[in-house]
């Protein structure tokens, strides 16, 4: 009679187990939608009843925000950005999908007047619009290295502009560079013909002082997929350099500077000398 028991108990168990389903565990990534679902807003903030450069990003969808503001971008769901003109202005914006798809969707905002202060730079290195810059040849070198912190330009290896070319094909004699507003996109653009394309951007509040407190350098231009001219650090294996500081920008003149991390006062540090056609 035990042994009956047991079987039977046995039995039941078994019935049991098969008759419920496989567990499962699925991870729930939601639906996607497309770039007409989107639920994002550009708005510029109103004051003294213009439409100032200042522009509020909403994005209400349930995406992943990047927004191209055209001089800089933003990943945040909800962000105030500095325009830098006046005018219609396109800001794009690009949404990742729960799945990882993407969709974007392109907004244009209108800019009565700058009302909050625009970095010059932007004016100086664009003229509004856009803007080409060639080798400084009015200066005693173009390129070449000197002392960080203590030269503002080429001062022991010096090279005239016909000399580049031993240094950086086709970035000498005929070659630009030509800084675009729109998209902050810049372009090089080879004696041979071929351009080659990136986007750079300002950070002025990165200046270099020396020891006496005073400016040496007044901020930093960054470049994305393109360098400078000549846009390598000969003393680090040829590495493209894509961060620089700005040591003089104006009207019509550029002086930049790079040097290694961790070079300290009059080190080898590297010069480009540009000025604006």
């Amino acid at each position: 009679m035990k042994n009956r028991k047991i079987l039977f108990l046995f039995s039941l168990l078994a019935l049991f187990v098969l008759g419920c389903d496989p567990l499962e565990e699925r991870l729930d990534l939601g639906s996607s939608i497309t770039a007409e679902d989107l639920n994002i807003s550009a708005t510029p903030l109103v004051v003294n009843g213009k439409k100032s450069n200042k522009v509020v990003l909403v994005n209400n969808s349930p995406v992943l925000s990047s927004w191209n503001f055209g001089v800089g971008l933003s990943q945040k769901m909800t962000d105030t950005v500095l325009m830098v003109a006046t005018g219609q202005n396109e800001i794009i914006f690009t949404g990742r999908n729960p799945d990882g798809t993407s969709i974007s969707k392109s907004l244009t905002v209108e800019i009565d007047e700058l009302t909050f202060e625009v970095p010059l730079e932007w004016g100086y290195l664009t003229g509004g619009s856009e803007k080409s810059w060639v080798w400084d040849t009015d200066k005693p070198a173009v390129w070449g290295n000197g002392g960080y912190k203590g030269n503002v330009a080429p001062a022991w290896w010096t090279l005239q502009v016909t000399d580049i070319e031993g240094q950086a094909a086709n970035e000498g004699v005929g070659a630009k560079m030509i800084f675009h507003l729109a998209n902050a996109e810049l372009h090089k653009v080879k004696s041979n013909g071929d351009i080659e394309k990136g986007t750079y951007k300002f950070e002025m509040n990165k200046q270099v002082l020396l020891d006496d407190g005073s400016v040496w350098a007044k901020g930093k231009l960054t470049t994305k997929g393109v360098t400078m001219l000549c846009g390598k650090s000969p003393d680090e294996g040829g590495i493209p350099v894509y961060e620089y500081d700005i040591l003089v920008l104006k009207g019509s003149e550029m002086m930049l500077s790079y040097a290694p991390a961790g070079t300290g006062a009059w080190g080898t540090a590297y010069f480009w000398a540009f000025k604006s056609l």
